[in-house]
């Protein structure tokens, strides 16, 4: 492992090693009786992310109590839309509200030019973050995807079936285009400024991604995925990109043979041979265990645990879960699964 970039970003670059890094999507959230206490305090959601000091606290809560290999900027993939200028809001027990996109002319309004002033507390996070953080420790930028920023955009919050976006995306899609190519140059702008900050790998969540028929994916999320990681591999030629199309399915493939990202982040859906076979031979694999395993925690998520490292060992492997952290999984949990891949590492190195 080299001492400055640490596992996390030795195996992000291909290497293999004895030892398997950890991390976990929302590791830094509302399980965790820290962050309600800072949440308390912050006022709004959109408060917390914009608040370096405290948006720098919850980040780097998780890797004291758990050690983590990797801690993942603590914002929301809705600031983009928010920086554009969009009005965005989190509703308890609602989720995320946005001001409806309903046609060219709120399109139009979107500015580029406001996200640097808007998005400034975001960066100033990140350099925080990284000041805090060891070396061997890696800190981990992110975005939404164009395609699941824009289904928020165009249904104005969360959807159950995506008909507004879809019907847009179909009806119109030169409309359409016009949004996507907004967000894509938003998205190269927000990872970039991350990087500059002290950000040193980047993720794409696109979790809607395999709401998409096979036509429509190529179009509306590889195409714009690949454009933004060429364009960033440009600009920062030395950073990763995992790449997370959740629910892509069969899909999994053409888009990481598409849009030339460094990992793949896949969902609990994922069959394990199958990724192992099809996906880990051309990049770096992420995931996959249920989210609802380590909410229940015990035998039952450990035993998945170990098929999961067991089924990637062959090649360069980032544990992770298949989705997010839930909101009411015990912390004993995750220091237990923590334990438990450590526990695996040192009788591999001791063998």
């Amino acid at each position: 492992m080299s001492e400055t970039s640490g596992i996390f970003l030795d195996t992000l670059a291909g290497q293999r090693s004895a030892s398997t890094p950890i991390w976990l999507m929302r590791q830094a959230g509302r399980y965790l009786p820290e962050y309600r206490r800072v949440r308390a305090e912050a006022g709004s959601f959109l408060d917390l992310c914009y608040n370096p000091d405290l948006a720098t606290e919850v980040t780097l809560q998780p890797i004291r109590r758990f050690g983590f290999d990797a801690a993942i900027l603590f914002s929301d993939i809705l600031v983009v839309p928010h920086g554009l200028g969009q009005e965005v809001a989190f509703r308890e027990g609602e989720g995320p509200v946005l001001e409806r996109l309903d046609g060219e002319r709120s399109i139009d309004q979107l500015s580029l030019d406001r996200m640097p002033d808007r998005l400034a507390p975001v960066y100033q996070a990140v350099g925080q973050i990284r000041s805090a953080l060891s070396r061997e420790t890696a800190l981990i930028g992110f975005a939404g995807s164009p395609w699941t920023v824009a289904t928020y955009m165009v249904e104005g919050g969360g959807s159950k079936d995506f008909g507004r976006v879809k019907a847009l995306a179909f009806s119109e899609p030169a409309l359409f285009e016009r949004l996507i190519d907004i967000l894509e140059q938003a998205t190269v702008r927000h990872l970039g400024a991350q990087i500059d900050a002290g950000a040193q790998a980047v993720q794409l969540f696109d979790s809607w991604a395999g709401v998409l028929p096979p036509d429509a994916f190529e179009t509306w999320v590889t195409g714009p995925t690949q454009r933004i990681v060429s364009q960033l591999k440009r600009e920062h030629p030395t950073v990763p990109v995992i790449g997370f199309p959740r629910q892509a399915g069969l899909l999994y493939p053409d888009y990481l043979t598409g849009t030339n990202v460094d990992g793949i982040s896949l969902d609990s859906t994922v069959p394990l041979p199958w990724a192992a076979s099809e996906l880990q031979s051309r990049a770096v694999v992420q995931g996959n265990l249920d989210s609802a395993l380590l909410f229940a925690g015990g035998d039952a998520m450990l035993q998945a645990a170990s098929r999961i490292r067991e089924a990637f060992r062959s090649g360069p492997h980032i544990f992770n879960l298949g989705h997010g952290v839930m909101q009411h999984t015990p912390p004993d949990n995750v220091a237990r699964l923590v334990d438990h891949l450590r526990a695996l590492d040192a009788g591999e190195a001791a063998a």
